[in-house]
Parts: C-alpha cells; structure tokens; sequence
C-alpha cells in the first residue's frame, strides 16, 4: 500500500513538472532565437548593431511570454485553450515590468482550464446555429476577464515572488552556495524530473537573471553534460557485459546529440551510481560559480553543441572546464564503484531490465499483455516527446518497415498523449503510470532503454502473429549471395565515428548468443583492419571499397545501416545451419 502511494505521489510529481516544461518546450526554438539575437547585436556582443538589438526588449517582454501562455492554454484545452491563455497572459505583461514567463506559466493553463469547464457546462446546452457565436463570444470574454484578473492581481503576485525568489538566487550565488543545488538536480533528472527542473523552473529564473546581467549560471545547473559523461565513459572502461558494450554509443548521442535520458538505465541499475553524478553535478557547478561562467539563453538539448552555441563570447574556457570537472569527478565515483563490483559474475545490466520486465510480463515478453491486435499505431511517449522517444521511434519504425507491417510509429509527449483503443504505446518504466492516465485504452509496453531493447523485436513478432524467430528471419532477413561456410570470426568496420560500431557490435552479440554461436566478433577502425579469408568483414557502403581494397581475400557484407541492417540476422541463421 505504502509502495502505491509513493508511486501516487512520484507520478503526480512527474506530473506536475510535465506540465510546466510542457508550456517552454516547444518555445525553445523562441528562447534560442532570442539568444542568438542577444548574443550578436547588443552593444557588448559579436556584431553590435542597434536597429537589431532593439528586438530584444520586446521578444522578451511579450513574444517569449505569450508563446509560453498560449502553449499552457494548449495542453489544458486545445485551440480555444491557447487563445484564452494568450489573452490572460498579456495582463500580467501588462500589469507588471518585468518577463512574464512565470505569470505565463500561471495564466495559459488557468485560461485552459477556465474554457474548459466553461465548455464542459454549456456546450451541450447550445441552441443549434448559434455555435460559434457563443464559441467566439465565451472565448473572448473569459479571456477578458482573466486579463483584467492577471493585471490586477496576479502579476503583481507573481512579480513580487519573481523578485523573492531572484533574491533567493543571488543570496545562494553571495554564499557560494550553488553548487550545493545539484545534490537535489541529479537525482531528480534520473527520476525524470530533468525538463521540469531545467524548463519549469531554472529557465524563466535564468532568464530574468540574463535580461539584467547578460548571463545566468542557472541555465548549466541542470544541462551539464558533465555528470552523465562521466558515468558512461566509467561503464566503458570498467562496465561488464551489455552495459560496457554499449555505453560508448550512449555516450556519444548523450554528449553531442544532448540526450540525457539515455544514460538514466546505467544510474538506476545501480544506485550507489547516484554518488557519482551528484558528485559531478557539485563539482561541474562550483567551477562554473568559481570561473562566474554561464549562457545567455537555455541549452536545449543539453548537448555541449548546444552550451556552446549560447555561451558569451570570451567565456568559453569556463563553460568547457566546468564541463570537464563534472565529467571527471562523476568518472571518479564512478569507476571506485564500479571496480568494487568487478568480481560479480552477473551482468547487472542485462538482470536489472530483466527483473523489471518479469515484474511486468511473462517469459515469452509480450504473450502476457492485451493482445495487439488491431493495433493501427505505435507511440514512443516520454517527458518531453523528442530526445529519447524520437530515438526510439526511428529504431522501432525501422524493424516495423523491414518486417513489411502496416502500423504507423511516432513520437509524442505524455501530456500529448490522446486515447485510442487501437494504439499501442511504447513509454519507459518510470513514466508508465502516467501515461496510462492519458490514454487508459491504450496498450502500453514499459521498457528500460529506448536505445537497445529486445521488446522491439517482440512487438515485431506480435504484430506478425508469429514466432520471434521466425519473424526476425523469415520476415527481416534478406538471402545472402556468399557462402559462410568457413567464417571462424566476425568483424565490424567503422570510420571516426564508431557508435554505430558499438551498438551493432551489441546487436550481433545478442543474436549469436540467443542462438548459441560462439563466434568471435570484434569492432576495428578502417585504418586498422586486419582479416583473414575467414574473416567476415561487415561495413557500412560509403566504407565497403575501402574495406575490400585493405582486405581483399576476407568475405564482406555490405549493409545500410550498422545497427538495425535485418542483414544480421541472415548471417546468423547461415552460420546455425552450417555449425
């Protein structure tokens, strides 16, 4: 009982900062904008220009503000939502003097709501023909209402609270305090707190602190990549099984591509990893206060493509060094805790998505779950509905394509999320909960990274209606030209760029060992190769002549792609008959 309501109340949390990173999410591009315009043309910037810089003022002032609203308005209730949120927002802009993102985040969803219930109430009480009389009229008169209500009283309100909690800021940036936040941050970002801490929160303070003093820290307390670096370049080195093989392709898509998500799973399968990245996140932050660094607009998506672009010029060396320390104190905790375990003969890995897996299904994956017939659409849902999803959904829409079935596969936001019986969606253990709230009919599949998970194969062979071998076989696997009759290893190629050589290096390990092949397999860079006539040597096009050129005595296959290519499988099924 005590367990389901700390569920209750993590759900609700989720919830709720979902909610408010859900309303400056999709205005980043706005926020970004608005940066870059600061960045080049105010008088202290790249290309000072004062006709330009005069932007800046007003798309702060109103623009950022009404977008926010509008979006607020929009999750709550749709179009007549975002109308009336917009509306009640321009009171508190109005009604106050400085950036109304807070009293924004109050006044969209209180217009949404507002509507809402309106609509709930009188809409079946319309006289028929008078529809949009009364549609326009309610609209615009309860956003009047709301307007006046934002303009006499809740700007001020929040105007006074904008200005305690600035003070609070500047009182923990006086103690040299800073730093001490990230002991709540990190673990809050695992738990899937991370938009809502950066976007709910730290933005609209950290822009309010940028629109007086150029730059906020605030805004490299939640997206150092830091922390999370350092975990993953520990379980490189020092991780076992699936963990080790596939963090370095976590690492890259998590550094550059600023998806933090994916580096959730390796923290959760081992919690005294929540010491690392707390430690990371500290000493990332005491050297950005230490160095006074900080960005003049978020980094969104924390990639350190993204910090940089935003960082002021000539504090570049700050940004990078407080980055570095994150990653080196995180890598630190990480590695002691890890090497602690290097004797374990389980990979915790594999046995920590196993273990939730059999808490939600039965042995044969999905045979235990509704049934998935007349399923017409895949979702991938999560907080945001664009980093980790999105990577998903391109995984899973890959398989869906190549196995030639008819369904359909996006990626959306949990609040997005609309109710439909013949939808399955694909959402992370964590956020589960609270995707079924949004969409009760749907059929839902909970798993632990959207990077590499077995489930795709088995909604694959679900949605076929057969086997998951005779899917991934007879339904993926294209016939091979060559003989493989005398290949005693297996060999990936890859250029600079070897993620992709990693993650199909695990890719290959999972199919040979679900067959029982123990065939050596190794990854090794172009310049590097080395092969025998026994040798199958697998490599991506733009890379195939090179390789045969190097090589030419070695058999080779040429594939699309390094991680999904239903090749494997082909090569695999071959190398069974002939052991």
């Amino acid at each position: 009982m005590e367990q389901t309501q700390q569920a209750s109340l993590k759900a609700k949390v989720q919830k709720l900062g979902s909610t408010l990173s859900s309303m400056v999410m999709p205005n980043i591009g706005a926020l970004i904008a608005w940066g870059v315009l600061t960045a080049l043309f105010i008088p202290d910037g790249y290309l000072p220009n004062e006709s330009f810089a005069s932007m800046v003022g007003p798309m702060l002032t109103y623009l950022i503000p009404l977008l926010v609203g509008y979006t607020g308005g929009k999750v709550i209730a749709g179009e007549r939502g975002a109308v009336v949120g917009a509306i009640a927002t321009m009171g508190v802009i109005v009604g106050t003097e400085i950036p109304m993102i807070m009293g924004a985040m109050i006044m969209g969803p209180l217009g949404g709501f507002t509507i809402k219930k309106f609509d709930a109430i009188f809409q079946s009480k319309i006289k028929t023909g008078f529809e949009m009389l009364v549609n326009n009229f309610s609209a615009g008169l309860i956003g009047f209402a709301l307007a006046l209500v934002g303009f006499q009283a809740i700007g001020p309100v929040v105007d006074r609270l904008t200005q305690a909690m600035a003070a609070g800021v500047e009182t923990i940036l006086n103690a040299q305090l800073i730093p001490l936040t990230n002991i709540f941050i990190e673990p809050a970002k695992i738990l899937f707190l991370n938009n809502a801490i950066n976007h709910g929160i730290l933005t609209p303070l950290g822009t309010e602190q940028v629109s007086e003093t150029g730059r906020s820290i605030l805004f490299l307390l939640e997206a150092n990549p830091g922390p999370g670096l350092g975990v993953l370049l520990a379980f490189t080195l020092f991780g076992k099984g699936s963990a080790k093989s596939t963090a370095p392709g976590a690492m890259i898509i998590h550094f550059l591509g600023g998806i933090h998500e994916i580096y959730f799973p390796y923290v959760m399968m081992k919690p005294l990893l929540f010491l690392a990245v707390i430690s990371g996140g500290v000493s990332g932050s005491f050297v950005f206060q230490l160095l006074g660094a900080g960005l003049r607009a978020p980094a969104s998506p924390g990639s350190i493509i993204a910090i940089l672009a935003m960082t002021p010029m000539g504090s570049y060396l700050p940004v990078i060094l407080g980055v570095v320390a994150g990653a080196a104190a995180s890598f630190a905790v990480a590695a002691v805790i890890l090497k602690a375990d290097s004797k374990e003969a389980v990979d915790t890995f594999e046995e920590s998505v196993k273990a939730t897996q059999a808490a939600k299904l039965s042995a044969k994956g999905l045979a235990g779950q509704t049934s998935l017939t007349g399923i017409q659409h895949i979702i991938f849902a999560c907080d945001a509905g664009m980093g980790s999803s999105a990577m998903g959904a391109s995984i899973l829409r890959k398989k869906i394509n190549a196995a030639g079935l008819p369904q359909d596969v996006t990626n959306r936001a949990i609040n997005n999320l609309t109710d439909a019986a013949n939808t399955l969606i694909v959402t992370q253990e964590e956020l589960k909960n609270r995707a079924q709230q949004k969409a009760p009919n749907a059929t839902f599949v909970a798993i632990e990274n959207f990077l590499n998970s077995p489930k795709y194969d088995e909604i694959v062979a679900t949605l076929s209606g057969t086997d998951l071998k005779e899917t991934v076989v007879a339904k993926t696997a294209p016939v091979l030209d060559f003989d493989l009759a005398n290949i005693n290893e297996i060999v990936l190629v890859h250029d600079d760029r070897k993620g992709s050589a990693t993650m199909g290096q695990k890719v290959v390990e999972r199919i040979l060992e679900r067959e029982a092949l123990n065939i050596p397999l190794r990854k090794v860079h172009i310049n590097e190769l080395e092969a025998t006539p026994q040798t199958l040597v697998i490599s991506k096009n733009s890379l195939t002549q090179a390789a045969k050129k190097k090589v030419p005595a070695a058999v080779h296959l040429s594939v699309d792609s390094l991680i999904t290519t239903p090749k494997y499988e082909s090569v695999v099924a071959n190398l069974k008959q002939i052991a």
